[in-house]
């Protein structure tokens, strides 16, 4: 199913230490969202599709991983 409003996208970096950099970690969205239109998931990444994006970090030694939450803005 595609979206076809814009949404919002929040993004959880569950990381096993604190060895990488926020900033380093988070420049992975871009990655996210281009799969996120090549899979049909987004119309775009651009302004059209993508009316803004969160992060947060956390960390978990046993399973680290990346949650993104997608919510339709509803105009």
């Amino acid at each position: 199913m595609t979206l076809k409003t814009p949404v919002t996208l929040d993004y959880l970096w569950v990381e096993k230490n604190r060895k990488r950099d926020k900033d380093n970690i988070a420049f992975a969205h871009k990655f996210i969202q281009d799969a996120l239109v090549k899979s049909g998931k987004l119309i775009n990444d651009g302004w059209a599709g993508v009316a803004g994006f969160s992060h947060r970090f956390t960390l978990d030694k046993k399973y680290p991983r990346v949650e993104v939450e997608i919510t339709e803005v509803l105009e």
